[in-house]
This record gives structure tokens, sequence and C-alpha cells, in this order.
């Protein structure tokens, strides 16, 4: 199991996308707990428009595994990635090793399908933002209690038809994204991200931020 924490600071500082899991299950308490923080996120009106459907068949592990093969498919050249070489460990080599591994292995993990329900008053990106606020909620339940969590593509190209019939979402619903879970293998954060002063700006788009964006700061 990875290491846990109840401080929220860390749990997002170190909430690092993780790929490579043991092959031990996520119990029921553990994933309900993730369920739970994902139920309590924000969303437009309090709504709630949402359901979150857990994929732990060995029928639908077959779904989200062919869904991972089309999407590795599509990303391949999008990213330029290839299978390294045995001998490569370089960062890019790491990470794109990594990112294989979790698509070979795909079928073999419980993931979540996180849907929305469509108003036509709300264009889908408005839609959104009622529904990515439970996802970042479920990750950082995982992380706090030392699961690995990936945020993937895979309910996305093809696979989104494949979701739609396997788990029988209706017409006027969204499928808004697909997160894999488990036990890590290797470790939590730190998170690399770039720093404030690239991003931050004060009144003005070209403002310098000033001491705003000086960080990063201590937290805790």
């Amino acid at each position: 199991m990875g290491e846990t924490t109840t401080d929220v600071w860390e749990a997002m500082s170190t909430a690092r996308t993780i790929r490579r899991f043991t092959d031990e299950p996520v119990d029921d308490a553990t994933l309900a707990r993730c369920l739970q923080a994902a139920s309590w996120a924000p969303s437009g009106a309090n709504a709630q428009a949402w359901r979150f459907v857990v994929l732990r068949s060995p029928e639908l592990r077959a779904v989200v595994a062919k869904a991972a093969k089309h999407a590795l498919d599509v990303i391949e050249p999008v990213y330029g990635m290839t299978r390294p070489a045995d001998d490569d460990n370089g960062r890019r080599a790491r990470n794109n090793r990594a990112t294989y591994e979790l698509h070979d292995r795909a079928g073999e993990f419980t993931s979540v399908l996180f849907v929305q329900e469509k108003f036509t008053t709300a264009s889908e990106l408005l839609l959104g933002g009622s529904i990515f606020p439970a996802m970042q909620n479920f990750l950082l339940a995982a992380r706090a209690q030392g699961l690995g969590a990936c945020l993937t593509s895979w309910a996305s190209y093809e696979g989104e038809a494949l979701f739609r019939e396997a788990v029988g979402v209706p017409a006027d619903w969204i499928v808004a994204g697909h997160v894999v879970v488990g036990w890590p293998r290797g470790h939590h954060g730190p998170v690399r991200r770039k720093p404030l002063s690239g991003i931050v700006s004060l009144n003005h788009w070209d403002e310098d931020a000033g001491a705003l964006a000086e960080g990063p700061y201590p937290v805790g």
C-alpha cells in the first residue's frame, strides 16, 4: 500500500498520476471513501446530476482493455510515443514505459466512469464544471488513503461508444471521464508543475503578479 496522509496540502502536492499498480485489489471500504469524497464536490445549482459507475466485472474490464487499446492508437502519434528500449532509463522513457504498462494491463484493474446529465441550457464545458470537481475529489481521496489513480482518455475516441453500450449510459448523459485506481507500485509525489511566475498575472494579462507569484510557499 502507498503512503497515507491526512494533510490536504500534502495530498494536493503529492497526488501524482500513478500508472503502475500491484496485483492487490482495492477493497470496498477504501473505494467507497473515494466515491463518498466525489459526492461531496460542488456542482451547478447543487444539482448533483452525476453518476459514478464502478467497473469491476470481467466483462466490463474487457471493455476497458479494448477502450485502452483504441486510445493508445490515438495518442501514440500525437505524443510521438514508442515503447522505450529496456536499457533506456531517461525520464521520458520511464514515463512512456509506465504509460504502456497501464494500457497493456488495463483490463486487470478497477476503474470508475464519471457521467454527467445533459441540460439544454448549458454547454458541455459548463457541464464539465459540475463533475470535474467530483473527479478531483476522488483523486485526492485516493491519494489520502495511499491509493494510486490515473485519469485516462479511454472514455474518449472510440472508447466512449464502447462504454455507453456496455454500461447502458442514456443518450442524454455525457461520459465525462474515466479513472483507474489501485495500489501503487512506487511512490507518490511531489508533483512537477510550472512555477506561479509563469501562470499568474495581476489585474491584466501581461502584468507581473509580483509577490503573489514568488512561491513556492510553505504549507501545512
